[in-house]
């Protein structure tokens, strides 16, 4: 049997994970998840069945009258037995609640998500007629306070890129493995602040897509779409030293396509670069919580710096909405604008 893609293999992790999800929600719930097969993502509908679940399990242990029921044998028709109040009350429960001995704790943004979800659902049910209202649609939007954007900035890009090669700042445990992976973390650590590419892009990255010719890597989009990203000459020359060593190594099974290969010979995980963007990043600055999206960030800001043209950050950033990247580059644009008053001159001298 061929290897499959990383991504093919996670949409197929992704689908056995949903089927266990599922034996815990009321059984209508295939339903729903069965009808937007087609229009989401397999993590999307991992994140509704985990949101759905925290909702009706909040039903039973607070609403009276589905205390004695078993979440399994919830009906449909519960759905129209709730009014937009029961709704209200389901966000505030998102603020602190317990589930299986752990504490939960929802900011703004989780809980805007978690009533999306919720909305989501209603609206497949009520569209097909099977329910007659809507209260999620009722209730609004919690109201989300923008916070600033956490980038690094360029003495701290070269410093990170200084520790990688040369650190002085790691534990002797880290040390110990370092001499191991420091050629690899360094293309991997330069390929994301050079291309601005998602983590999950980066780990699934095979070695085929990666084009010397072109400069270019193939990579999948959220959406599924194939796109080239095209890189500068330190993410080749990385890239090129890591592959030297790659050809040496030898992959475990499942795991030989992969460009970037964990100690353990398989492919790297998301979480393990994360972690090993915290290792350095935390070498480098104290004061800022650096994670992979912050280097997508600090590459959006760069190349935004350097152009001046949001258009194409949206476009190779992957944005499907400019506006998404205007929110994010909005105080670099300010300065911008801010800095335009004394270009133009109206009399000399």
């Amino acid at each position: 049997m061929a290897e499959l893609n990383y991504h093919d293999q996670v949409d197929i992790d992704n689908a056995v994970k949903l089927r266990n999800l599922l034996e815990k929600l009321p059984r209508f719930c295939k339903d729903f998840f069965r009808g937007i097969e087609n229009t989401t993502s397999s993590r999307t509908r991992i994140a509704y069945a985990y949101d759905l679940g925290v909702f009706f399990e909040f039903l039973a242990n607070n609403n009276p009258h589905f205390k004695n029921t078993p979440i399994t044998d919830i009906k449909v028709d519960v759905l129209d037995q709730l009014s937009p109040l029961d709704i209200e009350e389901y966000l505030e429960y998102l603020n602190y609640y317990n589930s299986d001995g752990k504490e939960y704790v929802n900011r703004e943004n989780s809980k805007k998500r978690k009533l999306a979800s919720l909305r989501s659902f209603y609206n497949y049910f009520y569209k097909k007629q099977i329910i007659k209202t809507n209260p999620p649609s009722l209730v609004d939007i919690p109201k989300i306070h923008e916070k600033e954007i956490i980038r690094l900035d360029p003495d701290e890009v070269a410093m990170l890129l200084d520790e990688v090669e040369n650190p002085e700042n790691l534990t002797k445990a880290q040390k110990k493995f370092h001499s191991k992976t420091k050629t690899r973390d360094l293309a991997l650590l330069t390929l994301l602040l050079g291309t601005g590419i998602r983590v999950s892009e980066c780990v699934g990255l095979d070695i085929d897509d990666v084009d010397f010719n072109n400069n270019g890597i193939k990579i999948r989009r959220k959406g599924g779409n194939e796109v080239v990203i095209y890189f500068g000459d330190e993410v080749r020359e990385a890239l090129l030293n890591y592959l030297e060593e790659r050809k040496r190594l030898i992959p475990e099974e499942g795991h030989t396509n992969a460009l970037f290969l964990s100690l353990q010979m398989k492919r790297m995980s998301v979480r393990s670069v994360e972690n090993l963007v915290k290792k350095y990043s935390s070498a480098v600055t104290k004061l800022k919580k650096i994670t992979p999206h912050k280097l997508r960030s600090t590459y959006g800001t760069n190349l935004y710096r350097e152009t001046g043209d949001i258009y194409l950050v949206a476009d190779v950033l992957g944005h499907k909405d400019v506006n998404t990247t205007k929110k994010h580059y909005a105080a670099i644009e300010d300065s911008r604008r801010r800095s335009a008053a004394n270009m133009v001159k109206l009399r000399k001298g």
